[in-house]
């Protein structure tokens, strides 16, 4: 373990992270185990437990040998490179903050790793899967009613799983059919919320009032009342899925790529699509351009006569 000054000076950047970033739990819950297996391997690699971030021994050397120890370990690329930007993020701070002299790993590249298309469901699978969902709403029942308001705001406004656990019901404003929602880093964004998701929301309410108590604002709830886990919405989705060949396998999150990977296809413009996301850097965004170029592709070789 490191010395009594080196765990302060953690415990003061997941502080950090949590007050002033406001970054979710999840997302502090991952720096910190990324950077006790940090800790864990620098102990091992200096030899000794009294050691501190500003150390001269903690150098580039030092960090591409945790690199090199992930990698035996059987880490992708892809973990590899959250890892040392989890270091990254930590020493920084620490030199911004004159607690260490410099920060190591200005001098340590990340691993190059390939940009990964998402997982997402074509326009024929999403139509099928809304379908069978609109179908089973018609028994009205509690889940049922419930799931298809999940589809239509994940697929239909883009939201993030979490963005929609959070959501309250308050928040939906049917007469500009807009919603507002808190995004990372407690960023609010207002996102278009479409017809079919206010008619379910409306059918959705007459269960809702039926099992929640006065003062209860979240949208989504379970049968007693409560708001709706985010498990629970992971399943929710997972079961719709089983309607469409194509879906099945995908998470929750698969809507929110269908829904930037649909529009770009209708034409939507690369900047207001990063808008309707809530991304931070239009480089995130820029994924979903790939999905649709290759897309063009496909049907360009399938149709042009000179395409062989």
């Amino acid at each position: 373990m490191p010395s009594a000054v080196a765990s302060r000076a953690l415990d003061d950047f997941i502080q950090h992270l949590e007050g002033e970033r406001q970054l979710s739990p999840n997302t502090v819950g991952a720096y910190q185990r990324d950077l006790r297996q940090l800790s864990e391997f620098l102990t091992e690699h200096l030899g000794r437990d009294d050691w501190h971030w500003g150390d001269d021994d903690i150098d580039r050397l030092a960090l591409r040998g945790f690199m090199g120890s992930l990698t035996r370990l059987g880490r992708t690329k892809r973990t590899v490179a959250r890892k040392i930007s989890a270091a990254r993020a930590l020493f920084r701070f620490l030199h911004l903050e004159d607690r260490i002299p410099v920060d190591p790993t200005r001098s340590v590249r990340s691993p190059r790793i390939e940009k990964r298309l998402p997982g997402h469901l074509t326009q024929s699978d999403a139509r099928d899967v809304l379908a069978a969902a609109e179908q089973a709403a018609t028994d009205r029942t509690l889940r049922t009613a419930r799931d298809l308001v999940i589809l239509e705001l994940l697929y239909g406004s883009g939201l993030r799983l979490s963005e929609l656990h959070d959501l309250d019901l308050r928040s939906v404003d049917r007469s500009t059919g807009q919603a507002r929602v808190m995004g990372k880093g407690r960023k609010e964004r207002i996102v278009p919320v479409t017809d079919a998701a206010l008619r379910a929301i409306e059918a959705w309410e007459l269960r809702r009032s039926e099992v929640v108590e006065a003062g209860n604002s979240a949208l989504l709830v379970n049968a007693k009342g409560r708001r709706l886990s985010r498990r629970s919405i992971q399943a929710s989705v997972s079961a719709s899925f089983e309607a469409a060949a194509g879906a099945r396998g995908l998470s929750a999150h698969a809507l929110r790529h269908s829904f930037a990977t649909h529009l770009l296809e209708g034409g939507a413009d690369l900047l207001a699509v990063k808008e309707l996301l809530g991304h931070v850097s239009l480089s995130t965004t820029q994924i979903y351009a790939h999905t649709t170029r290759d897309r063009l592709k496909r049907v360009y070789e399938a149709a042009h006569p000179r395409s062989e």
